[in-house]
């Protein structure tokens, strides 16, 4: 059977990424992420948790997505996997360290100061904007309809078309 190497977090970053350039120009970001469990002890019912810390490093268009729009506290969803790399420190001994390297992501929770909530990825861009009304987004010479028609697609978030009768 084939081997899997996939680690999916959600969590917030303990501190603002750290961006720099490689010789060859491509980008790196590093990020530090907190995980956090809770749960209630069984002998005294008390609630518990437990932070665990994570390295996680992008490389190119996404490293520069994230330099720019994450920031210490940013709620953030990753995708990618385990890498360990080997280095020397100053006395030359060799240094191991594990961390994530990031291939996907997503913005999560909200912009500060806004009310628009965060999305974005390779490709999603960042945060939404409000959408400007339907007479703004029409050519001047179009014709206006007087009623939209239905969509085909569900709203999302809208539970306003549910019944209230249960179906058995």
């Amino acid at each position: 059977m084939a081997s899997v190497n996939k680690v999916i977090l959600i969590g917030n970053l303990g501190a603002d990424p750290e961006n720099r350039f490689a010789p060859s120009g491509d980008a790196i970001c590093n990020l530090r992420i907190a995980t956090t469990e809770t749960w209630r002890d069984k002998n005294t019912g008390e609630r518990r948790e437990a932070t665990e810390w994570h390295r996680v490093v992008f490389f190119g268009k996404l490293a520069e997505i994230a330099g720019q729009y994450l920031k210490k506290g940013s709620q953030v969803y990753i995708e990618g996997s385990l890498r360990t790399r080997k280095w020397q420190d100053q006395s030359g001994q060799d240094r191991y360290t594990t961390e994530i390297r990031g291939d996907e992501m997503k913005m999560l929770g909200r912009r500060e100061g806004g009310d628009a909530p965060m999305r974005g990825g390779a490709g999603e861009g960042g945060w939404d904007a409000p959408s400007p009304p339907a007479a703004a987004r029409a050519p001047a010479g179009a014709p206006q309809r007087a009623a939209a028609a239905p969509s085909a697609a569900p709203q999302a978030g809208g539970f306003g078309d549910f019944d209230d009768d249960i179906p058995f």
